[in-house]
């Protein structure tokens, strides 16, 4: 494509074609890394975080206006210094070749590898709500499997883009890794790159848009777009429990994660004593919602989102309950206090958008077939989250109801395990990441054939072919078929 055709908004910036190209003949020059020097990678990384911990984090809040210091602690540091240790320990026994059956009878002495190599180039572009996991998780698994790699940091964490801008070159050089800030139409071109991998994470409008540009070079892309997970509290599992796990995950980050309860399903008559839980719970775990514990939203935009999600709830007719009445939030530092709403219906904003904040609409239900017919009707979610003890029930919704993930009885801690991938369907996304799927997604999972000294098909079949190679194929198909 001639760039005079281009849009002038994915007219790419120099300094991506330039980092590019670097980085493409970086590896072309050292297209397969050893293990010493991947694991030398992950623990820079490591190294980069744990030296800048401190900075780290006062960035975030920064960005945030008001980021609670344990949740970046928690979800920004300790799993993922927790998941390169687990990569490296693991490293050696992923970059081990595979050994494949072959078949003796038609191909006899012969071998099957299968090679994990690296792709080359992957660029990364970098949600705001968790800025850290999602870039050095990423980069995790792109460095274990050999890679180079290029992020682009949200507009929303501008101090942190800069931060990373100036501390990287202290550990990796350009054509190793590179950050890069966001601004100026800079996201459009920078999924314009012909990059060997792109990986985002973000709404599902925005996705559609990076998939769109990715393809223009035929770049295969890992999506991470979230969606509408459901909570589900089958009947007998205790209230009191329900509550404070679908509690804990829904003011974690004040809300604003993609793998978050957006709606709870609880059984007909239990709603009263969800509701009292709740207020109990709120009150004891945010005393002082403008203290540092409870985080701000992330900017104006989406402040103004939730306050109009609960306008159009109450406009049609919803039961809006403030878990917090008597405290008042500082609109400064956009803190939204954390809100139930009973009786939604589905014309409403919050059932038709992923709500990404404190606010938790409740559907009340009679038997598991009505939950599971209402969220397969809706694009497939990211997670979801059944709460029972019973094994069967707990089957039922793991067999019926597609998505990306499931933690039960609990929420979103699938998405911490380092074994277990991580990743969309559907609407929700595209791709798996964390763990040894992270390295083969990043990884060109090759098939080698070794042929033996003598080729038993080039000895029998040859052309002119003629009756008797006929007749030894059809012999083959029937002892086969």
């Amino acid at each position: 494509m001639n760039p005079n055709d281009l849009p002038a908004q994915l007219l790419t910036p120099a300094e991506f074609e330039q980092c590019l190209a670097r980085q493409r003949a970086a590896y072309l020059a050292d297209p397969n890394p050893s293990h010493a020097q991947r694991v030398a990678d992950l623990k820079a990384l490591a190294l980069m975080l744990k030296e800048n911990q401190a900075a780290l984090v006062e960035a975030i809040h920064r960005d945030y206006t008001n980021r609670s210091s344990f949740e970046t602690l928690f979800a920004e540091f300790f799993v993922v210094l927790d998941g390169i240790r687990d990569t490296i320990g693991k490293l050696k026994r992923w970059m081990k070749p595979q050994r494949r059956h072959v078949d003796l009878m038609m191909y006899p002495l012969a071998k099957n590898r299968l090679i994990a190599q690296p792709l080359g180039v992957v660029g990364v572009i970098v949600p705001w709500n968790f800025p850290l996991y999602l870039s050095i998780g990423p980069l995790t698994a792109i460095f274990a499997a050999g890679n180079r790699a290029m992020l682009k940091m949200s507009e929303n964490s501008a101090h942190l883009a800069k931060l990373l801008i100036e501390l990287s070159p202290k550990y990796f050089p350009a054509e190793k890794l590179s950050f890069f800030e966001d601004g100026g139409g800079r996201g459009p071109a920078f999924s314009a790159l012909p990059f060997d991998h792109l990986m985002f994470t973000g709404s599902g409008q925005t996705g559609r848009a990076v998939m769109a540009s990715a393809a223009r070079n035929l770049t295969p892309v890992t999506l991470e777009l979230g969606g509408k997970a459901p909570a589900i509290v089958g009947p007998g599992f205790p209230i009191k429990t329900a509550a404070e796990r679908v509690l804990w995950v829904k003011m974690f980050n004040a809300g604003q994660v993609c793998l978050n309860v957006d709606y709870l399903f609880l059984p007909e008559g239990k709603v009263g004593e969800f509701v009292e839980h709740a207020r109990r719970l709120v009150a004891e775990r945010y005393p002082d919602l403008n203290g540092p514990d409870f985080t701000s939203i992330i900017d104006e935009r989406s402040f103004q989102r939730l306050v109009g999600m609960l306008d159009d709830a109450r406009a049609k007719g919803a039961h809006v309950i403030n878990l917090l009445p008597h405290q008042k939030p500082d609109r400064a530092l956009r803190k939204f206090a954390p809100h139930l709403v009973l009786n939604p219906s589905d014309d409403m904003q919050l059932s038709q958008r992923e709500i990404f904040g404190p606010i938790l609409p409740i559907r009340t239900y009679r038997d598991s077939e009505e939950v599971a017919r209402y969220i397969n009707a809706r694009d497939r979610p990211l997670a979801i989250y059944p709460f029972t003890h019973d094994k069967a029930l707990q089957r039922f919704y793991i067999d019926r109801v597609m998505s990306g993930g499931v933690s039960v009885n609990e929420a979103m801690m699938h998405a911490a395990q380092h074994d277990l991938p991580f990743g969309g369907v559907g609407a929700s996304g595209m791709g798996h990441y964390h763990g040894y799927e992270g390295f083969t997604t990043f990884s060109k999972l090759r098939p080698v054939f070794h042929q033996a000294p003598f080729s038993a098909i080039q000895m029998m079949f040859q052309p002119p072919y003629g009756v008797r190679a006929e007749k030894i194929m059809n012999w083959l198909i029937r002892l086969r078929g």
